[in-house]
């Protein structure tokens, strides 16, 4: 059982919590470029080297969920039911946020706005990049030690599956379309990329 964090803890993630839902608001009021860390320390009422000591860097604040995705799929596979495969946890973690409407991989018309300001900061675009890396890692870090065959290759697979589904039903969103009407095709082709990948994967594995 996962122990209560202590209130120390608490503090620090109630903290950091509100940094960023004060970056994220005054980003999508106004612009990613437009908005310095000073305004953004000074409406979370901390210091701007408080907000640098949760945050990095500028980009961080607005993609807070990067260490949270990788914790999730590397708490997939350490966590999984005695004899699941390991693919099959990720799968199964991976599908279930789609039909939990997690804010990683759910769908909702709002978050529309989110990407468009992504896709229009080249500094959002690159730190997004870096962060499929490090989720990619991570998880291929978890494959390994769970003794999965080629766990890099397994782990870009995957990703790139879920990636694929996820920005095809992203794009649609921002073209006007609505959650409601993009979910279902969304499920399905995440459902359908993933299984391919997990396809691939075994025919690698009894060529090797």
């Amino acid at each position: 059982m996962t122990p209560e964090p202590s209130l120390r803890e608490r503090k620090k993630q109630e903290t950091r919590q509100r940094i960023s839902d004060v970056a994220t608001t005054l980003i999508a009021e106004r612009g990613f470029d437009q908005v310095t860390v000073a305004e953004i320390a000074k409406a979370a009422h901390v210091s701007a080297m408080t907000v640098f000591n949760y945050f990095p860097r500028k980009e961080d604040l607005f993609l807070d969920r990067i260490p949270q995705a990788a914790e999730l799929v590397t708490a997939a596979v350490r966590d999984r039911q005695p004899g699941q495969p390991p693919l099959a946890a990720v799968r199964r973690t991976l599908l279930g946020l789609v039909d939990e409407g997690h804010p990683l991989l759910g769908l909702a018309d709002r978050y529309a706005h989110f990407w468009r300001i992504v896709v229009e900061s080249p500094a959002l675009r690159a730190r997004a990049r870096e962060g499929a890396e490090e989720v990619e890692n991570a998880l291929a870090s978890a494959l390994e030690e769970a003794g999965e065959p080629a766990p890099a290759l397994a782990s870009a697979l995957m990703l790139a599956a879920c990636r694929s589904a996820y920005l095809a039903a992203a794009r649609r969103l921002m073209a006007g379309e609505r959650a409601a009407a993009v979910l279902p095709d969304y499920r399905a082709e995440m459902e359908k990329a993933l299984g391919a990948a997990e396809q691939a994967l075994g025919v690698v594995q009894r060529a090797s």
